[in-house]
């Protein structure tokens, strides 16, 4: 992947013209799977040829990887705007959980390619190369819940365990929403939110 010092050097027409490669493999993953997108189904939907591809990225595997890379920044932009504007522990969790099944339900394709790339590519050592974006997400919502059982706010629980099962029943609601056609994905979030703070608040007698 091109480095921050290799994005600043890009002139405004080879970025665009990134953005919009990006853009054609986002649709093409989402709609006929990690698998089966190629660089050339990518560049016919780009309206590019190949070589233009080939020019901009090195291959199928960096090109996916930075549109992996670009979701997740585009998606924690959001999602940490509306975290930090919450002063208490419950509004961070329930900011840190509904902005990012907002975001990711305002952007089907974006979700369902990065989806897909996430869970399927592997590096030549059989590694996963985006499993450290999930721990570094399990221990910012940890973080959040630690303090909230610090400050009284939760009631005491193991903030990691309880950070992982939050974040697992995320991935189920936008399991179901991805696959069904009538799944309610605002109303799930609602009921998901609901249930968390059931879960972690702390009963005052």
């Amino acid at each position: 992947m091109g480095t921050e010092n290799e994005s600043r050097g890009r002139t405004f027409i080879e970025q665009a013209r990134r953005a919009q490669i990006i853009a054609a493999a986002t649709d093409t993953v989402a709609e006929i799977g990690y698998a089966n997108a190629s660089l050339s189904q990518i560049a016919a939907r780009a309206k590019v040829s190949k070589s233009v591809i080939s020019y901009h990225f090195e291959g199928k595997d960096e090109l996916l990887k930075e549109l992996v890379t670009q979701f997740f920044t585009d998606t924690w932009a959001y999602m940490e705007e509306r975290i930090l504007a919450e002063p208490t522990a419950t509004g961070q969790v329930r900011a840190w959980v509904g902005s990012q099944l907002a975001y990711f339900g305002a952007h089907r394709n974006g979700f369902l390619a990065m989806a897909d790339i996430v869970s399927n590519h592997r590096e030549p050592d059989g590694s996963r190369p985006f499993a450290e974006a999930s721990r570094e997400e399990v221990d910012g919502m940890a973080e959040i819940i630690k303090a909230g059982v610090e400050s009284g706010e939760f009631r005491v629980v193991d903030p990691h365990s309880v950070a992982s099962i939050i974040i697992l029943c995320a991935e189920g609601l936008l399991g179901g929403w991805a696959w069904g056609e009538s799944f309610d994905l605002d109303a799930q979030t609602e009921v998901l939110l609901d249930f968390i703070d059931h879960a972690l608040r702390k009963e005052h007698p």
